[in-house]
């Protein structure tokens, strides 16, 4: 059985596809994903039928919640809120706004929608029960990472979504490795990391989004088992 890890993929549709082709996994292997499905690219809706579409045929799957599925689900919460206390007034929904100043207007023309409350259920429902972690042997997989200035890291699901930038301290995890998307970093970042021995972390997001950026551009995917990276170039934007 191997376990491969995925990140970001921002609507590269083709991309995903490509790459899991390379993979050919089994139906016992697993797949993880680190989350952002969906925002920047240009096919959002094709990125989340084809993993429901795997999931459906059964293939061993643990997809993470990024910040971008966090924005579109604030969003629509606020638009719950609003509808409810504003009856004769709408008042404006500004985490609406947030969300389309960072990708979301492409995600609504990728599912073809001008109101978010048109968000077909099944959608929501999906993206409702991402999880925030998942702990894979000596690893601690997560979208972004986590706040070790606390004492339990894994009590501050805020900073597993959006959290930049800290400072592993491995001992609050179990003695695990972190391995994140989120921030992109060039290629050459991300090999350097899996070949350090003595590494506490690993960043997997190469920007799969980002064509033409040296170093940048790709969708990986790391077995955690033989420590394996796969590298697939972008497809999306050519």
């Amino acid at each position: 059985m191997k376990k491969w890890v995925i990140p970001d993929i921002h609507g590269c549709a083709k991309t995903l596809k490509a790459l899991v082709e390379q993979l050919q996994p089994s139906k016992e292997d697993l797949l993880i994903f680190l989350g952002d499905y969906i925002d920047r690219g240009p096919d959002a809706r094709g990125v989340v039928d084809y993993l429901m579409q795997l999931q459906a045929g059964g293939q061993q799957m643990i997809p993470l919640r990024g910040n971008h599925e966090e924005y579109l689900l604030l969003a629509l919460e606020k638009d719950k809120e609003l509808r409810k206390i504003s009856i004769f007034r709408r008042k404006h929904n500004h985490l609406f706004d947030k969300w389309m100043r960072h990708g979301g207007t492409d995600t609504m023309e990728n599912f073809g929608i001008s109101n978010l409350n048109e968000m077909p259920q099944k959608y929501i429902d999906w993206f409702e029960q991402l999880q925030f972690y998942t702990e894979q042997e000596n690893y601690l997989i997560v979208h972004a990472g986590l706040n070790f200035e606390r004492r339990d890291p894994l009590e501050d699901q805020h900073a597993m979504l959006w959290s930049r930038s800290f400072v592993p301290h491995p001992e609050k995890i179990g003695g695990r490795i972190v391995i994140h998307g989120h921030v992109p970093v060039s290629l050459s970042f991300i090999q350097s990391q899996i070949a350090d021995k003595t590494t506490k972390y690993i960043p997997l997001d190469n920007g799969c989004y980002l064509n033409g950026s040296e170093g940048m551009g790709n969708l990986v995917a790391l077995e955690l088992g033989a420590k394996e990276l796969v590298v697939q170039p972008g497809l999306d934007f050519l």
